[in-house]
């Protein structure tokens, strides 16, 4: 019996990472707390660059034959974003430094595509609302059942953007000038966004 016991090896080879497993985490993983931190700042930042995307659009094209359509989704963005204003200050998180930055930005992307006509402004709204899109099924398919209330939200402001995107699309947005070089761009600076907010 104690010949058997001393041939075993006084720790298993994988026993210190099995606890990391077991809450479905690998090293240098966020904690829960710390990744719902990081949903609640990316997505107040994210719906605050919204917000400035569509009052730069509304700024050039608000009179034109888009402007109640811009109104409408520019509404939906707002109620987005204070319920993520109302998120931070519950949950006591910081929000990402980088809003002023996002102030201007914003503004100056929408702004930019609508001075490049109608179907450019309806291009880059395609393609943001298409990363968030795809940015909140991640967070649905990540945040847990005692979230409920949070991932009910989001799934909401999904479905709402996503009618963002299908009215760019129903507005010529596929026509737009160098539509894929001008998507892809746009695509690319939202995820960098993202990126760069949920740790910012």
């Amino acid at each position: 019996m104690t010949a058997i016991l001393d041939e075993r090896p006084a720790t298993a080879p994988d026993a210190a990472p099995a606890p990391a497993r077991r809450r479905g985490r690998l090293p240098g993983d966020p904690t829960p707390q710390e990744y719902l931190a990081r949903v609640c700042r990316v997505d107040h930042a994210g719906e605050y660059g919204a917000k400035r995307i569509y009052e730069g659009q509304i700024a050039v094209m608000g009179r034109g034959r888009h402007g109640r359509m811009l109104r409408h989704m520019a509404a939906q963005e707002l109620e987005h974003l204070r319920y993520f204003e109302e998120q931070i200050v519950r949950r006591r998180v910081r929000p990402t430094l980088l809003q002023p930055f996002w102030h201007v930005a914003g503004f100056l992307l929408g702004a930019g595509t609508a001075l490049l006509g109608e179907r450019a402004a309806m291009a880059c709204t395609v393609a943001v609302e298409e990363v968030i899109d795809g940015h909140y099924a991640a967070q649905l398919e990540r945040l847990g059942p005692e979230e409920q209330e949070l991932k009910d939200s989001i799934t909401r402001f999904q479905a709402e953007e996503v009618e963002h995107r299908d009215l760019g699309l129903a507005h010529g947005a596929e026509q737009a000038p160098a539509y894929p070089l001008l998507s892809a761009a746009i695509r690319a600076g939202t995820r960098a966004a993202i990126g760069v907010a949920e740790r910012v």
